[in-house]
């Protein structure tokens, strides 16, 4: 009969009884909390600056590559009709048929609508550039003109 008792006591779980009294408590420390919230600022605080630059730097890239993309697209326009899509035709022209155009063999863009840039907003195209026959223009990240964050092509 002893062995039974003793099968059934603190022993018998394989644990030291204080192992079992901070299992049934659970959780963390105070202490350990904060600890893991300073590490995660400090990991927050060196890596989140470096991060949300890649984004702004990203979003730039991919409006030029855009533009890019579009200047392309108007020279193949132009190839078939003999000019450029005026400003009232924008660059809808490339993915449907302006009345005036008569030999146009598009769409020139694969999409089915002309994108947004990378910040929501449309492109701006103006026929004629400054210094080219077309300028297309990206308002950049804060959507204002004159304030050098504006990202164009003439």
């Amino acid at each position: 009969m002893d062995r039974s008792v003793s099968q059934a006591g603190p022993a018998a779980s394989g644990r030291p009884r204080r192992s079992r009294e901070r299992d049934r408590n659970g959780g963390f420390t105070l202490v350990e909390l904060l600890v893991v919230l300073v590490i995660l600022g400090l990991v927050m605080g060196l890596a989140g600056p470096r991060v949300l630059g890649y984004l702004s730097s990203s979003r730039e890239r991919t409006a030029k590559l855009q533009i890019e993309s579009f200047s392309s697209a108007l020279d193949l326009y132009f190839l078939d009709n003999g000019r450029y899509p005026n400003t009232n035709e924008g660059l809808q022209a490339l993915v449907q048929r302006p009345a005036s155009a008569e030999n146009w063999s598009g769409p020139y863009l694969k999409q089915a609508s002309v994108p947004a840039d990378p910040w929501g907003r449309p492109y701006e195209y103006r026929v004629p550039g400054k210094a080219a026959p077309y300028m297309i223009t990206s308002l950049g990240p804060d959507g204002q003109r004159g304030d050098g964050s504006a990202i164009s092509r003439e």
